[in-house]
């Protein structure tokens, strides 16, 4: 009486690929070693991102135009009614953040080139963190926000500083936007084309047939 030539799933060595301890080249084990391996570079570029926001800040209290308030002893008012500055504050901070944002797309692109998952994440997180610090860091060196307290400090009748805010709070979002999209545009221009593969030994046979 002769063996079986097929050997059962049992006689299979433990080394075989599809016992139950292997995992299968680009499996979960190796899906979460390339995340790891890309956590160091979005680290590095969010802190980088992150603190241009200490220069947006600094250029927001710079550029953005001032509201003037006058206090007549009992009340503080608009100097100007029909003033838009406050307008103005929300508009400069808009457009300082899209600049950030583009210039921050390309600088990351430019110095990653190749891509990954690490940067993109990390200039997204950075772009909205540098706006948040960007924007509490702007109200912390503007003016006071107790205009009471400014108004009794200047007098009656003399023409003072509101404090620096941001009305809408969607302009925070101007720089992670601008940041996304510019990388995303860079990235389809200019990024690295996957390579398309060549006909393989058999349309070549086929065709001689």
């Amino acid at each position: 009486m002769t063996a079986p030539l097929t050997p059962s799933p049992h006689d299979r060595p433990p080394h075989h690929p599809e016992s139950a301890g292997d995992v299968p080249p680009g499996g979960p084990a190796t899906l979460s070693r390339a995340l790891r391996a890309e956590l160091p570079s979005a680290a590095v570029v969010a802190a980088v991102v992150t603190v241009s926001g200490v220069l947006l800040g600094f250029l927001w209290l710079w550029l953005a135009p001032r509201v003037p308030l006058i206090s007549d002893g009992k009340a503080v008012f608009l100097r100007s009614s029909e003033g838009e500055q406050a307008i103005g504050a929300d508009g400069t901070f808009a457009l300082l953040g899209l600049g950030f944002g583009a210039v921050s797309a390309t600088v990351v692109f430019l110095l990653r080139r190749a891509g990954g998952v690490g940067p993109v994440t990390g200039l997204a997180v950075g772009a909205l963190l540098g706006s948040l610090v960007a924007w509490r860091l702007g109200m912390w060196l503007g003016p006071t926000s107790d205009v009471v307290a400014h108004a009794r400090a200047v007098g009656k009748g003399v023409v003072f500083d509101a404090p620096l805010r941001l009305g809408a709070k969607g302009m925070l979002l101007a720089f992670p936007l601008a940041a996304m999209a510019v990388h995303l545009l860079l990235t389809a221009l200019f990024g690295p084309r996957d390579e398309v593969p060549g006909p393989g030994p058999e349309a070549g046979s086929s065709r001689e047939g």
